[in-house]
């Protein structure tokens, strides 16, 4: 569903690779998990798959598409809620997840039925009819999350989903990523809350410095740490050493 293959990325200083050749190879139906410190090249990495960065080397496809030949085809199969979600103010909710849906050219009778199933679930009915400007970051979170499924994606990619999300919105999410898995698609994400990523994925990538140092199941990262009592463990073990 998603590949990268030897993709980098190097800021304006010439001698910083944000993101150093990198391979990965996700399956449909998994949920991966992509980890590392703060300034190890995740968001860069996500911002080349969504096609908001070009890389300077390498390649992306998404369900076999080459996203930088055909970035449209590409594009209508995932949908990106970045860390910071920056949203129009001036619009009511209802309004901001209309425009979304008619981006995505979704039929009226299947946008609203889709619309009210995930307004109920992350108890947004309420303020929906509401400007945007005066909703808590919580909200616009959930908000973000709602456009983001609203046209049923085959690839969710997430940059910390989890942030600003009350504990019932979070077991929702982390409930509907492992349901559309089931289903087949998958969930490709970013967090540094490591006991999510520990009970939720089916597969973790550790980045640190650009480079990927380790990549595998729970159990095939354990095989290759000392510490290996819990996924925190083993990604400080592995990010000190590197």
């Amino acid at each position: 569903m998603l590949k990268l293959q030897n993709l980098s990325k190097i800021y304006s200083r010439g001698d910083i690779k944000a993101v150093d050749n990198i391979n990965l190879d996700i399956k449909s139906g998994e949920i991966f998990g992509f980890l590392g410190p703060n300034g190890a090249g995740k968001t860069t990495t996500i911002k080349m798959i969504v096609g908001l960065l070009k890389p300077d080397n390498g390649k992306v496809f998404i369900d076999g598409i080459d996203a930088w030949k055909n970035p449209i085809d590409a594009k209508r199969r995932i949908s990106y809620v970045p860390d910071s979600p920056e949203i129009y103010d001036k619009l009511k909710g209802i309004e901001y997840l209309n425009f979304i849906a008619d981006m995505y050219e979704i039929p009226k009778e299947i946008r609203q039925e889709r619309m009210e199933k995930y307004l109920e679930i992350f108890n947004l009915k309420h303020a929906v009819g509401d400007i945007i400007g005066s909703y808590s970051h919580g909200m616009k979170q959930k908000l973000v999350l709602i456009s983001a499924l609203i046209h049923e994606p085959k690839l969710f990619i997430l940059d910390e989903p989890m942030v600003g999300l009350d504990p019932k919105s979070s077991f929702q999410l982390k409930e509907i990523m492992r349901k559309r898995c089931d289903e087949g698609k998958t969930v490709f994400f970013s967090t540094h809350v490591l006991e999510v990523a520990e009970k939720l994925c089916d597969r973790i990538a550790i980045i640190n410095k650009g480079k990927i140092i380790a990549l595998g199941t729970m159990e095939e990262l354990r095989n290759h740490a000392e510490e290996r009592e819990s996924l925190e463990n083993i990604f400080l073990e592995l990010t000190e050493n590197e």
